[in-house]
């Protein structure tokens, strides 16, 4: 405003004073709801902050905060730019009710502080449920209802926009819990309007093995919209060629089951898988996958538009030497973080 303003203009300048006031007053019923108005504890999950655009959940590295001297998560967003984790795992706690490794509570202590800690630096987090070891919730609820409301309580918890359900060794296995599995996602989908699901699983390098064809078949003939069938290539026993080739290979692979079994388009089948590889040494002895082999799943995945581009994992993006420990290292020559940087160029 100008103060040499004639005496005629004094109403269109409070009206101009009215746009630029009104909007401000209109934050603060927001701010007060932020800081707890609502009745919500101070111990309360913080909600989802605004993590970066459209594209930003589909580069989530797994971040497993149970063991592998996990980093700390800002440090880890400082460092390389990325706004997401998937952090595991949810598993039973002997019943049908969900708990970080199966023991630590949902809500109220480190997990939740991590979380809370992505959050206030504006990044968010998909939450992984199963995994190789431990109790499944798959299998210790005895409905797709139950299992369902299990899932539930992990979103409610942290207000979740998206879940993954890392389905491996005795959940893969069974027919029947495949099945609930697929049933009790589909109630979750109907229950959170908006919510992104993931159902990640192992593979061959040609694709889907039986169990993980049968298992996207059970979600098409559900009506399942899953957002993204992902598959971990790696712990081979064997494969010809590098690791990054075989991976397009396994993606080619599941691609095509995605789209036989939901009838999509080739775009609309990309667009419905995913890849959660693994940073340099694997399980499998002699098999390796390095920071080329991630370059060439960069270009694989920016080609086609796929749901997911993650990784296991963080906690060994790193080189070895501190203590020795394979789950908290690459067991690869590697700067800090290598890994993690290729994946975070990935916008979906």
């Amino acid at each position: 405003m100008h103060a040499d303003r004639p005496p005629r203009r004094i109403a269109a300048v409070l009206a101009g004073l009215s746009c630029l006031i009104l909007p401000l007053l209109a934050q603060i019923p927001k701010a007060t709801a932020a800081s707890g108005a609502d009745g919500a504890g101070a111990d309360a999950p913080s909600a989802p902050a605004e993590a970066a655009g459209p594209g930003a959940m589909a580069a989530a590295p797994y971040e497993y905060l149970g063991w592998g001297n996990p980093q700390k998560p800002t440090e880890v967003m400082a460092a390389t730019g990325v706004k997401w984790f998937t952090l595991a795992f949810i598993l039973s706690d002997g019943t049908c009710n969900p708990k970080w490794d199966g023991d630590r509570a949902l809500t109220g202590g480190s997990d939740q502080a991590a979380i809370d800690s992505i959050r206030a630096a504006r990044g968010d987090i998909v939450v992984s449920v199963g995994g190789w070891s431990g109790n499944k919730l798959g299998e210790k609820c005895s409905s797709a209802a139950a299992l369902a409301g299990a899932y539930q309580k992990v979103i409610d918890a942290y207000h979740l926009k998206a879940l993954d359900i890392d389905i491996e060794d005795t959940e893969f296995s069974k027919a029947t819990v495949r099945q609930r599995v697929v049933d009790a996602l589909k109630i979750v989908k109907a229950r959170n309007p908006g919510i992104v699901t993931y159902v990640t699983m192992g593979t061959t390098p040609t694709g889907p093995d039986a169990n993980g064809k049968d298992l996207i078949e059970r979600g098409a003939a559900a009506g399942l919209d899953n957002d993204g069938w992902v598959i971990m290539p790696f712990d081979f026993g064997g494969h010809s060629g590098t690791m990054g080739a075989a991976t397009v290979s396994a993606l080619d692979g599941l691609k095509a089951a995605v789209k036989s079994a939901y009838g999509y388009s080739d775009d609309a089948a990309y667009r419905h898988i995913g890849v959660s590889s693994m940073n340099g040494k694997t399980d499998e002895p002699g098999e390796t996958v390095t920071t080329t082999d991630f370059r060439t799943i960069l270009g694989y995945a920016q080609q086609h538009h796929i749901a997911r581009y993650a990784f296991w994992s963080l906690n060994r993006d790193r080189a070895c030497g501190f203590d020795g420990d394979a789950d908290a290292c690459s067991g690869v020559s590697q700067s800090p973080y290598d890994f993690t940087k290729i994946v975070v160029q990935y916008k979906g």
